[in-house]
């Protein structure tokens, strides 16, 4: 209707125009003809819809949304705090912090995911610069807060005071963020993760006991070989995996791999400086944990200045030339630490502080603004999140690396062989054992020896991380993409707002 019908096959009008030399030149010029025009089948997404309740095995981010999840991070870490304020045991305590660490792996991964759904560009720079640089104060930031909590009030006070923080950022999170989902999350595989957990875990554990039962030890021996051989049957299963929970092909993006190479020696050698310095200063130097708390004021304005600054040196010079100069700063920082002695006072501590501040500012910033303009939009939240976890991971291991390294110099140099068994105990546990000791026993030289003992483990602990920075600043200067192109393409994680 509406036109003259089409004859049918075989009329003797459309044999003629078959054999029209006009006709068929026209129709040689246009092509044969496609008489289905429907693009090609992906035989796994059919086979994922004929599944029907199997799909409901993807990802909580996918079938929740980032919002939700980020919200039920934040309310078991304030459960965690609220059981750890109120916490009358140990193991109380210990159960409470094991459980603030869920909702930190919750929480963390999370915030940096919903960034690429939010912002592109200069505002995902200006974005990332300021949660990078949040994150990383945060880190100094306790000690100095905690320190006046203890001076003033009850032990308790140092998780209590989380809690109003807690509540103010759940209300935000509920009423300002969009909710974000992942139409290309992966499926969630138990054995894969619980590998990953476990083996990360067992790695830790092994580094950990290393300074108490030695290093070839079958504690650490187990512990660390067990670790490793776990983590990489997590690797395996995710090589080998069709549709892997963790995609490890991200790595062969050269600013993904080496900007979550940045971040994470980074994060070891920020998490590493500060399980020792405070300790530095609080009982060499002699001061009291607000005071120790204070005098970390010089890395908080390093680390703003240089997270400040690199927005501004990544858009004239390139994330290479700015990522070096703050490895090259805090390479630098390190150094300048070897120097330090238990009466080199606070002048020179204050000094490499605010250098090694600016060198992690000026390099975790731009790294992470790299990974995230150098992945597609529809990878974009799954390789921030890999990069997030990456970091933490790189923190854990520095704290038990680090910590054990300094652990082994210290007893190593601490002469206790004069004092006797009840108190050599506690002197080579902890430099502040060492402290308790000695004014119990009125022994003041016992003091002076484990804080040059100390303050030799931590001058070491420097040296290795100036190493660690200094081979990846060279390794990054060399492979690291001076400039990445943020691929401005609608984003695969639309955040959609509801009513």
């Amino acid at each position: 209707m509406g036109g003259p019908s089409r004859p049918p096959a075989g009329h003797p009008r459309r044999r003629a125009r078959r054999h029209d030399p006009q006709c068929r030149a026209a129709h040689a010029r246009r092509g044969p003809r496609r008489l289905h025009r429907r693009p090609p089948v992906d035989r796994r997404r059919v086979h994922r819809r004929a599944r029907g309740p199997a799909a409901a095995g993807r990802t909580a981010r996918d079938r929740i949304g980032r919002k939700k999840i980020l919200l039920v991070g934040l309310a078991i870490f304030a459960l965690a705090c609220t059981v750890a304020t109120l916490a009358d045991s140990v193991g109380v305590l210990i159960a409470a912090r094991v459980l603030m660490g869920v909702g930190a792996a919750i929480v963390m991964p999370v915030s940096m995911s919903v960034v690429p759904s939010m912002f592109a560009g200069a505002e995902r720079t200006r974005a990332i610069a300021l949660l990078t640089a949040g994150m990383a104060i945060g880190l100094p930031l306790g000690p100095l807060v905690g320190g006046w909590l203890l001076e003033h009030y009850w032990w308790g006070s140092v998780f209590l005071i989380n809690i109003p923080l807690i509540v103010a950022g759940f209300i935000a999170v509920a009423v300002f963020l969009p909710e974000s989902t992942d139409r290309h999350a992966p499926r969630l595989q138990p054995f894969a993760a619980a590998a990953a957990v476990l083996g990360l875990a067992a790695l830790v554990y092994g580094v950990i006991e290393a300074p108490t039962h030695g290093w070839t030890s079958a504690h650490t021996l187990i512990g660390g070989i067990g670790g490793l051989a776990l983590v990489a049957l997590f690797v395996v299963s995710q090589l080998r995996s069709a549709e892997p929970m963790v995609d490890l092909g991200l790595f062969r993006n050269r600013a993904f791999l080496w900007g979550s190479i940045v971040v994470t020696a980074a994060s070891l050698v920020l998490m590493g400086s500060l399980f020792l310095v405070p300790q530095y200063l609080q009982i060499v130097e002699g001061n009291t944990a607000f005071g120790a708390g204070l005098r970390l004021l010089p890395m908080i304005g390093g680390l703003l200045c240089g997270g400040l600054a690199s927005e501004r040196m990544a858009g004239r010079w390139g994330y290479r030339f700015t990522i070096t100069c703050g490895l090259g700063l805090l390479a630098a920082g390190c150094l300048i630490a070897l120097f330090t002695s238990p009466d080199s006072g606070y002048a020179l501590a204050g000094t490499w502080l605010a250098v090694v501040g600016a060198g992690l500012g000026l390099s975790m910033v731009p790294a992470t603004d790299a990974v995230l303009g150098s992945l597609p939009p529809d990878s974009a939240a799954t390789g921030s999140a890999l990069m997030q976890t990456m970091r933490q991971t790189g923190g854990a291991i520095g704290v038990a690396v680090l910590g054990s390294i300094a652990s082994s110099v210290y007893r190593s140099e601490l002469d206790v062989s004069g004092l006797p068994p009840e108190a050599a105990g506690p002197a080579e546990d902890s430099v502040a054992g060492a402290a308790a000791v000695a004014d119990q026993l009125g022994l003041p030289e016992v003091a002076a020896a484990a804080n040059a003992a100390f303050t030799d483990a931590m001058v070491v602990v420097f040296l290795a991380c100036a190493i660690l920075t200094g081979a990846v600043k060279i390794a990054a200067g060399l492979r690291f993409p001076r400039t990445v192109e943020a691929d401005e393409a609608q984003s695969q994680h639309e955040p959609s707002r509801t009513a």
